[in-house]
């Protein structure tokens, strides 16, 4: 599991993304599960897609997460999103280097 995380009050995406009672939007959580893959695999990787992801609780501001990766065959990383009690997200990405082949 990576080290906990917390997404500031002040990130630029916040504003808007709801008034008075903001979360975390979906897609910066899916850029922190990238920088950790990244810090994982190596800066030679980058993300492709998101074959599957699942967001199964909203992550507020401020909160402490933590990421899991699970390396597998063809450049797929399974991954899971939680905080201290429960998960937030989970799915699974693929991986390639930056010459466009998987690992």
């Amino acid at each position: 599991m990576s080290e906990w995380q917390v997404i500031p009050e002040n990130h630029p995406a916040l504003p808007g993304h709801f008034p008075g009672k903001p979360i975390v939007p979906g897609v910066v959580l899916l850029n922190y599960i990238c920088a950790a893959m990244r810090r994982e695999a190596g800066e030679g990787m980058h993300c492709s897609g998101f074959p599957s992801v699942k967001f199964l609780s909203p992550l507020l501001p401020g909160e402490a997460f933590a990421i899991t990766l699970d390396f597998g065959a063809g450049g797929r990383v399974r991954f899971v999103c939680k905080t201290e009690d429960r998960i937030i997200a989970q799915g699974s990405m693929q991986i390639e280097t930056a010459a466009g082949v998987e690992p």
